[in-house]
């Protein structure tokens, strides 16, 4: 039960991340019916951005007052999602508008997605030297105990991610649920064109549901790199994943995506650890086959994924 417990804590925190992450390619393929394989790129963006500017401020000093980590996390994570939303708005005006304009078919968008991922990739190794271990400056103990349960603990980073996770999924939820903005973009994806007759500016609707897609991803990169070491090709995996927990829970289902990357992470950390017909394990090394089995047996059952796939019914 400890050692469950331990992995428990384990997939929720990368629950958490896969869940920011998802909810980017679900919001995109709400709107447009079409998935943003380049989002990957923005989370790893969010990144290095906050990278940045937490290196420029904190520098080389260490061990800040409190209150000054709490500004730092604060900071990094604005910067994070200010980065992920500039890259995102970006790819949307350069990768896709022109193409939606042109009624370009679903594959040219697919082609344009593929190569901007691979461009910023590239253009990120370039700008860093390719470098495969960064990290950001070290300014308090990610790895201290803060919260015990019954002699399993949960680590201040752990703790950061969930949290912020939370908080963040929470405000989107409200966001589209409850405001203006959120209307016009569950409008939107349940029907462009009666939308825009509706006086729905569909441009600058799909526009904000980039930037605030982005914005998630790139946050989620923060926190990724706060927990891990980070380069210009960490968001491949993380992307897949995410992908499949979006899928896993109803593609364009905003509570879908959550719950998708939530149980995907769980998923991932508990089964191959569980003890079985003997003492031991399966082994870590199964994890990404458990975690894909999972995903395959649930399309086979339910197609739609867990909740279904329309954005509207997320509200």
């Amino acid at each position: 039960m400890h050692d469950f417990l331990n992995f428990l804590i384990l997939g929720l925190t990368r629950g958490s991340l896969y869940a920011l992450i998802a909810l980017g390619y679900t919001l995109v393929y709400g709107v447009l019916q079409l998935i943003n394989f380049a989002h990957s790129e923005v989370f790893m963006s969010g990144a290095f951005g906050s990278y940045l500017v937490i290196n420029g401020v904190v520098g080389d000093s260490a061990s800040p007052p409190w209150y000054g980590v709490v500004g730092i996390l604060i900071l990094g994570l604005a910067s994070g999602a200010i980065v992920g939303a500039g890259v995102a708005w970006t790819l949307e005006r350069v990768a896709y508008r022109p193409l939606r304009r042109r009624g370009a078919p679903k594959l040219a968008f697919l082609i344009s997605a593929i190569g901007a991922s691979f461009f910023l990739s590239q253009l990120a190794g370039k700008l860093f030297n390719r470098l495969q271990n960064n990290n950001f400056p070290t300014y308090v103990n990610f790895n201290k105990h803060v919260i015990d349960i019954g002699g399993t603990y949960v680590s201040l980073i752990q703790a950061i991610i969930m949290i912020s996770a939370l908080l963040m999924m929470l405000f989107l939820d409200a966001l589209v649920t409850r405001t203006k903005l959120g209307r016009s973009i569950r409008a939107v994806a349940e029907d462009a064109p009666t939308a825009a007759l509706m006086g729905v500016d569909i441009d600058k609707t799909i526009s904000r549901t980039f930037i605030i897609g982005g914005a998630l991803g790139g946050a989620a990169g923060f926190l990724f790199g706060s927990a891990l070491i980070f380069s210009n090709t960490m968001g491949f995996i993380p992307g897949v994943k995410a992908f499949a927990a979006a899928v896993l829970g109803g593609i364009g289902n905003i509570r879908g995506a959550m719950v998708g990357g939530l149980l995907l992470g769980i998923v991932e950390a508990t089964i191959p650890t569980l003890p079985w017909y003997k003492p031991g394990y399966i082994g870590i090394q199964w994890t990404d086959v458990v975690a894909f089995l999972v995903l395959v047996l649930v399309l086979v059952f339910r197609p739609t994924g867990i909740l279904g796939e329309r954005l509207g019914r997320a509200a």
